[in-house]
């Protein structure tokens, strides 16, 4: 499978280095053989188009988009897997897991997956699933901001319910430690490359001031900051986020390039730069195995951007529906007759 890498410059241009990414077969488990790449090539043949077409049009308004997209992908597929529960709203049955700890006030881009959707639905309609539309999404955004692009396996159905204890319980938080979080990523069948990778989509995207706040002033009861956080990022995040505040601020989650995709987030780490703690501690905790991997991202662009593109191949293959399981949603928010 050819993986087409993009590194961003400072004056916009692209340069492209296509390198080959040789998944084994091994790397497909029974779930992932379930799902491949031709899935809509007879019913919906530009769906992928459509998808990246209505986020371009979304980019032009909102630049954090492409970055609130992927995350929706991310926060799915923890929670009984990528099967587009994170877009049920709250109905007599559901409890939407829109509103869970760490979705509440935070997770957003709904509208532009209803775009893309009803878009898709005047195209070729019912064939195209809101799960399916997440996963196109987070390649399409990806890419359309200057990282790798990868052929996304297709063919999961929509779920008949949410999670919001599954949400609640089961998506890494940036508070927790390091051994915590990757136990969550174990759960899930993902391996620590994979935490570190996909930890990587912070390369782009804002973090608003509650996912961070807790680092600034009295870091684990310490009544110090956090020691690992760079000072003069410090002073600037404290006076951004005062102690008092609303916690309302908004900042970017890679201080250097903070829309474009490229590999400055592990280099950030290095300085002490990290955002989230669950950032830094990929580099800063004693003794991890994440260290090394932090360090050959750093260091070797092209490599991350392999690396994260089969890390995301393999999020998107966690126990999705297929076959005649769920159903393929005509409006993403709701179950179909509901």
């Amino acid at each position: 499978m050819a993986v087409t890498n993009t590194s961003t410059t400072s004056d916009g241009l692209f340069i492209i280095i296509l390198t080959t990414l040789i998944i084994s077969s091994s790397f497909f488990g029974t779930s992932n053989a379930q799902l491949n790449a031709t899935f809509y090539a007879g019913t919906c043949p530009n769906a992928s188009a459509i998808v990246r077409s209505t986020i371009q049009q979304a980019l032009q308004s909102d630049t954090r988009i492409g970055a609130s997209l992927i995350r929706l992908h991310f926060h799915d597929c923890f929670v009984n897997g990528c099967d587009a529960s994170i877009l049920l709203d709250d109905s007599g049955s559901i409890q939407s897991e829109k509103n869970a700890g760490p979705n509440a006030n935070s997770a957003r881009g709904f509208n532009v997956v209803d775009n893309i959707k009803t878009a898709l639905e005047n195209a070729c309609p019912g064939v195209v699933s809101c799960s399916d539309v997440l996963a196109l999404a987070s390649e399409a955004s990806v890419s359309l901001a200057g990282g790798p692009s990868w052929t996304v396996l297709l063919g999961r159905r929509d779920s008949l319910t949410a999670n919001q204890a599954g949400a609640n319980s089961s998506i890494p938080s940036p508070f927790e430690s390091l051994s915590n979080i990757t136990s969550k990523f174990s759960a899930v069948n993902l391996n620590t490359n994979d935490l570190v990778a996909l930890s990587g989509a912070h390369t782009f995207g804002r973090a608003r001031c509650g996912l961070f706040s807790n680092r600034l002033f009295n870091f684990n009861g310490s009544g110090n900051p956090d020691p690992t956080l760079n000072t003069t990022l410090l002073t600037s995040l404290q006076q951004l986020c005062p102690q008092n505040g609303t916690g309302s601020g908004i900042t970017n989650l890679d201080l250097s390039t903070p829309d474009a995709f490229d590999n400055n987030y592990f280099t950030n780490l290095q300085s002490n730069n990290g955002l989230l703690q669950s950032d830094q501690e990929l580099f800063s905790t004693t003794g991890s195995a994440t260290i090394a991997i932090v360090t050959s991202f750093a260091s070797n662009q092209s490599l991350f951007f392999q690396a994260f593109a089969q890390s995301m191949i393999n999020m998107g293959n966690i126990s999705p529906l297929t076959g005649s399981s769920g159903e393929i949603r005509l409006d993403c928010k709701k179950v179909n007759g509901s």
